[in-house]
């Protein structure tokens, strides 16, 4: 399972031959290292409704024949608005099977409106279950106590925000791993723009300093293999 942070929260998980890819926002994006149309997937997660984590989702979707997973509403929306066929929808605390990986749908605590103004129904993330391993995206969220819950499940590697102001911070990013306790954790939806920048390495020595994780910290377009 080779992971690729794509910038702010877009990431691309590659098992085995086939490809996902969560929240593209590539094409306006001022860290993106790829277009939308130097990528190809199989799957595209979609945590919540925002511009972005959605912009490229339709485009890669028919270049790609591609199939979107996201709540309800937003696969509807996808269907009903962007012409997209082939979507998946669920809702929070359930599970999607994939033909090379399993996919659960978690509580996040962000708000989810679509580009439009439509309703994006409720935030969330995702843990991806493939290949023996378990990958947490927390995606846009504020932080939880049950992120415990999460944690029992075994996770292997946990993709949390940093930015603060529009997600949880450096401080209460630090008390999730402690939640989640996860062998290793990479930062996220941080340095896109002025408002959410972080000063990366600091969290990196907190990380290790102050948990049991082993920090992963990526620029964009770097990869890692769990």
């Amino acid at each position: 399972m080779q992971v690729t942070w794509l910038g702010h929260g877009s990431w691309l998980m590659e098992i085995g031959e086939h490809r996902l890819v969560l929240d593209p926002f590539l094409n306006d994006s001022p860290v993106a290292p790829y277009k939308s149309d130097q990528i190809r997937v199989d799957h595209i997660l979609i945590s919540h409704g925002h511009f972005d984590h959605t912009a490229d989702a339709a485009e890669i979707a028919r270049r790609c024949d591609a199939t979107i997973v996201a709540i309800h509403e937003i696969a509807e929306w996808f269907r009903t608005t962007q012409g997209i066929e082939r979507t998946e929808g669920m809702n929070r605390g359930g599970w999607l099977q994939l033909p090379y990986a399993r996919i659960k749908m978690t509580v996040a605590f962000h708000s989810s409106q679509l580009p439009d103004g439509s309703y994006g129904g409720e935030a969330a993330g995702y843990v991806v279950e493939a290949d023996g391993k378990r990958v947490y995206f927390a995606c846009d969220t504020a932080l939880f106590s049950d992120m415990r819950l999460i944690g029992d499940l075994g996770i292997d590697l946990a993709v949390l925000p940093i930015g603060d102001r529009y997600t949880m911070g450096i401080d209460d990013s630090l008390e999730a791993v402690r939640y989640v306790r996860p062998a290793k954790v990479a930062p996220s939806h941080y340095n896109t723009w002025p408002p959410i920048a972080q000063d990366v390495e600091r969290w990196s020595r907190r990380v290790v300093a102050e948990t049991q994780a082993m920090p992963q910290v990526l620029q964009p377009g770097e990869s890692f293999t769990l």
